[in-house]
C-alpha cells in the first residue's frame, strides 16, 4: 500500500475548491489505504467511542421535536454511528489523519503552507438507516475563525444519492453569515449557541435560489469542502453501508475563536482568542517543502 499522492492535485481542481466551496478529487489516494481502514472503523461500533444518532433521533422524536428522516424500510431499520478524534487512541486512525497523503492534499487545496489537525470524525450509515444529515455548517462547530479550514471525506464503499451521498450548497463559503449549528440530524440547534438559523435549503433549491450539488464516489476519490460550506446527506436506502472518515484541517490564517455553546474537547488548553493554534491541541501534520 502506497502512502503517497497517486497524482498531483491540479490547479482546476484547486480553483474549483476556492469557486464552489468543494470540490471532488478522484482516484487521489490508493483505494487500499481505504480498506485498511475498515477493520479499526468496525471495531468502534457499539463502543462508546461513537454515537449511536439514530437513537438520539427517537430520543428527540419522542419529545416532539422534529428528526430528519427518510421514509422506514422494509428490510429493517439501520442505525447512523459518528465519533470525533479517534486519532488520538488509536495507531490506525492516527496514521490516516496525520501521516497519510491528507495533510498534504488539504495543503494544496487550501493554498496553505502549513496544515493542522483540528479533528478527525467517522460517519457511518448501516443498510436501512433512515436519518437524514440536516444541512449545516462545519465551522460553527469549531472554536476557530479563518478561511483555510476545510474538511476532507473519504468514503470506504462506493457512495450514492441512494445511500446517502453528501450534498453541497455550491457557493455557500461566500455567503456572510456562520449559522446556529444544529443537532445534526434535527434542525433543532445546540442550545447556548449564536447565530443565525440556517436557511431553507431545500425550498431554495427548489426556486432556483441556491445550486445543490452531489458527487458518487467509490474508495480512492476524496471530496473537499470549505468550512462556510453548507452540506447535509440522505439517509441509506440500500442494503449496502455508507461509511467514511472526514478529517478537519486548517491552515496558514486560522486562530481561535470561541464560539458560545459549540462543543469543547478535553484536549484544547489552550484556547486564547485570536492566538494561533496550539501545537498540544491542533498538531502541525504537514509543512510545504
Amino acid at each position: 500500500m502506497t502512502s503517497v499522492l497517486l497524482r498531483t492535485i491540479t490547479n482546476d481542481e484547486i480553483e474549483t475548491f476556492w469557486r464552489d466551496g468543494v470540490v471532488c478529487l478522484r482516484k487521489v489516494v490508493n483505494p487500499d489505504l481505504l480498506r485498511s481502514m475498515e477493520a479499526p472503523l468496525a471495531a468502534l461500533f457499539d463502543t462508546s467511542e461513537v454515537a449511536d444518532l439514530s437513537a438520539m433521533g427517537d430520543a428527540i422524536a419522542k419529545s416532539g421535536n422534529d428528526v430528519q428522516r427518510g421514509d422506514v424500510p422494509l428490510t429493517g431499520r439501520g442505525r447512523f454511528f459518528a465519533g470525533v478524534d479517534h486519532w488520538r487512541e488509536h495507531d490506525q486512525f492516527h496514521f490516516f489523519a496525520c501521516d497519510s497523503p491528507m495533510p498534504e492534499i488539504a495543503g494544496a487545496i487550501m493554498r496553505s503552507s502549513t496544515v493542522r489537525l483540528w479533528e478527525d470524525s467517522v460517519l457511518a450509515k448501516e443498510p436501512g438507516t433512515i436519518e437524514r444529515t440536516a444541512w449545516h455548517q462545519d465551522l460553527a462547530y469549531f472554536h476557530v475563525e479563518g478561511n483555510k479550514v476545510c474538511t476532507m471525506w473519504c468514503p470506504l464503499d462506493n457512495v450514492t444519492s441512494e445511500s446517502g451521498a453528501v450534498k453541497f450548497v455550491a457557493g455557500s463559503h461566500l455567503w456572510p453569515d456562520v449559522y446556529q449549528p444544529n443537532l445534526f440530524i434535527s434542525s433543532m440547534v445546540i442550545p447556548g449557541t449564536n447565530g443565525p438559523a440556517i436557511p431553507d435549503i431545500d425550498a431554495m433549491e427548489q426556486s432556483n435560489e441556491c445550486s445543490v450539488i452531489s458527487f458518487n464516489t467509490e474508495p480512492g476519490d476524496v471530496t473537499v469542502h470549505h468550512g462556510r460550506t453548507i452540506h447535509g446527506a440522505g439517509p441509506n436506502t440500500t442494503q449496502g453501508f455508507r461509511r467514511a472518515i472526514s478529517l478537519r484541517y486548517c491552515g496558514d490564517d486560522t486562530t481561535y475563536f470561541t464560539r458560545a455553546g459549540a462543543p469543547l474537547k478535553a484536549h484544547h488548553r489552550h484556547i486564547v482568542d485570536g492566538n494561533p493554534l496550539h501545537e498540544d491541541d491542533c498538531p502541525t501534520v504537514w509543512l510545504a517543502s
